[in-house]
């Protein structure tokens, strides 16, 4: 199990030179952070085993504050996340928990393909689960960083996560913002949707299978997740079409897009069944392709990551894994 991140060179030799006054700034706010995590109900024992010894991590600082350097473009992202490797990973997975996976499906009805695809997409199926102590990266945060009352409130669920016995501080582990485990959940994801699937009295979703795909599963089926339909489909659409009615704001049932020339990518006519759809655009250019139709589960994928690029990639991935199964 990887452990939390040490102290580095630059970080001691940062507190070691600071002034008394900046260490005394923060160790005054985390004492103000423990007595507002005690009246949200943390206990003291839990908190003195989170917090005692902790210091912002310098690179979680740099991190925050580091301007993305250009946009890649759809075609680009789905090159580096839809991948040859990817799929095959993803089918031998299905296939090897297959079992585990149908009866997370049926209890929450969200297909195996796309637990598996999300799962792919936010830990490399549990590869990367993250190297940053989430207590100190959160700490950080909410200490230093451009959203403090954001990271403080996960940071209060994430001592409540420790507290309730889910996971040591030692143990939980993410990334450098605080997405923790194999399904990448913040701490306040994880005590409203997190899942207890083998039934241990924990909810373990940095080791336990079961309670990672449950909780994956949970949030998509609580999110409104419908299992009468996919989550959408690529087309082919005429220019001005795309170029004039394009967005998620735009919603038409299947048949008004059929009537605008929209088909499947091999020509076929668009399915016959009553269900809106917004077109997508995603190439570079306003109407510029590739197209696609997005569904109703495409809006719930996107309460997942509120990004076009996530949520058609999640697709993508899970109708290439289910395609290459028995």
């Amino acid at each position: 199990m990887p452990m939390p991140r040490p102290l580095g060179p630059a970080l001691l030799a940062c507190l070691l030179l600071a002034p008394l006054s900046a260490r005394a700034d923060f160790a005054g706010w985390l004492g103000g952070l423990r007595a507002e995590a005690l009246r949200a109900g943390v206990s003291a024992a839990t908190l003195d085993a989170a917090l005692d010894g902790i210091a912002p991590i310098d690179r979680v600082v740099e991190l925050d504050r580091r301007q993305p350097e250009g946009r890649l473009s759809y075609p680009e992202y789905r090159e580096r996340v839809v991948t040859r490797a990817r799929i095959d990973k993803g089918r031998d997975l299905l296939e090897r928990h297959r079992d585990l996976l149908a009866r997370t499906e049926a209890r929450y009805g969200v297909p195996a393909e796309v637990i598996v695809a999300l799962w792919g997409i936010e830990s490399s199926f549990g590869e990367f689960k993250g190297r940053f102590s989430v207590v100190e990266s959160l700490a950080t945060l909410a200490y230093e960083g451009r959203r403090a009352d954001f990271f403080k409130g996960e940071l209060i669920s994430a001592l409540k996560i420790i507290d309730a016995g889910n996971v040591s501080p030692r143990g939980m582990y993410g990334s450098w913002a605080g997405a923790m485990g194999q399904s990448q959940f913040m701490p306040s994801t994880f005590l409203g949707y997190a899942v207890d699937g083998d039934g241990d009295g924990r909810r373990d979703i940095w080791t336990s299978l079961p309670d990672t795909f449950a909780s994956m599963a949970n949030y998509l089926g609580r999110m409104g997740w419908d299992p009468g339909y996919v989550w959408g489909r690529e087309v082919e659409a005429p220019r001005a079409v795309a170029k004039a009615h394009a967005g998620l704001e735009r919603k038409a049932p299947l048949g008004w897009w059929q009537e605008r020339g929209v088909r499947r990518l091999d020509g076929r006519s668009l399915p016959d069944v009553p269900i809106d759809a917004s077109l997508l655009a995603m190439g570079e250019g306003e109407g510029a392709p590739p197209w696609f139709l997005a569904y109703h589960n495409y809006r719930v994928l996107m309460r997942w990551n509120r990004s076009t690029y996530f949520a058609t990639s999640v697709g993508l991935l899970a109708d290439a894994i289910r395609e290459g199964t028995s």
